[in-house]
């Protein structure tokens, strides 16, 4: 549970707990609205996001997990789903693959709450590292770069949006101790 305090969350309570497959139905509208808030809209439909999310749930190998933010009322206001990493750039073992908060919670400590229990799940699974993609322009960016995320450079020196921790208890413990 998130304490109470005027500077974080507005007086209002949260639970940051994992996602089960009943909570599809509702990962899907958040899914959509902060997409939408995010990345301007129509974006994926509820359809679409719903069925995304079911075979997320399907896959039943444990490999990823999702966290949300879930409000004293049971709605949710945010996620952050990890997953392994398994592509080309080497270092990184785990992959921040979405986190979204609703607009009128962000700068209050939900994503960084979110971004601490995926590092910590991470490192229970003995994975010490994660990155992220993501859009160069977003204004997003900033709280990677808060989090002390290392800026994903290409060859030539280009930053396309990635971002990285090569040390999770690191981030784990800037995100989940105040």
């Amino acid at each position: 549970m998130i304490p109470k305090s005027p500077e974080h969350l507005d007086h209002e309570s949260f639970v940051i707990r994992e996602a089960t497959s009943a909570d599809v139905a509702n990962l899907a509208r958040l899914h959509v609205v902060t997409f939408i808030e995010a990345h301007g809209g129509p974006g994926p439909t509820f359809e679409t996001r719903e069925r995304q999310w079911r075979e997320i749930f399907a896959k039943a190998d444990g490999s990823g997990f999702c966290f949300v933010a879930e409000r004293e009322n049971g709605e949710l206001a945010g996620f952050a789903r990890g997953v392994p990493y398994t592509d080309e750039l080497p270092g990184y073992d785990g992959e921040l693959n979405k986190i979204y908060v609703l607009r009128q919670y962000h700068r209050r400590g939900l994503g960084r709450l979110l971004v601490g229990h995926v590092a910590e799940r991470f490192l229970e699974r003995g994975i010490t590292s994660m990155l992220l993609f993501g859009d160069a322009r977003s204004p997003s960016n900033g709280f990677y770069e808060h989090l002390e995320a290392e800026r994903l450079l290409t060859e030539r020196g280009e930053f396309h949006g990635g971002y990285g921790w090569r040390d999770l208890r690191k981030l784990a413990a800037r995100c989940l101790t105040r």
